[in-house]
């Protein structure tokens, strides 16, 4: 898992959440060599503003658990799950949709 901190908050990815990525980015790959490197900057910055956009997320449609939210994005879902407790977002995989 990689954990990268914001303002007191840690956002973790889980092995899941990384190999699906690396599955999505090497299939972009085939289709269009350019496609993968701005697909995963615009999903980093996404992810390091969870902390501040959390509320504008809906509950995720894939568990019956409101601090597991859904984030949509160029066909894909991002399912991330915040555990208020320790105050760390876990990011745990990404759907095609």
């Amino acid at each position: 898992m990689a954990t990268r901190e914001t303002a007191k908050m840690k956002i973790v990815v889980t092995k899941t959440y990384e190999d699906q990525l690396q599955a999505i980015l090497a299939n972009m790959l085939q289709k269009d060599p350019n496609s993968p490197k701005s697909f995963k900057m615009y999903l980093d910055t996404i992810l390091l503003n969870i902390p501040t956009k959390d509320k504008k997320y809906k509950q995720s449609k894939y568990f019956e658990d409101e601090n597991v939210k859904d984030i949509e994005h160029e066909g894909f879902t991002i399912v991330f799950y915040h555990d208020q407790e320790k105050n760390t977002y876990v990011i745990l995989g990404i759907l095609e949709i």
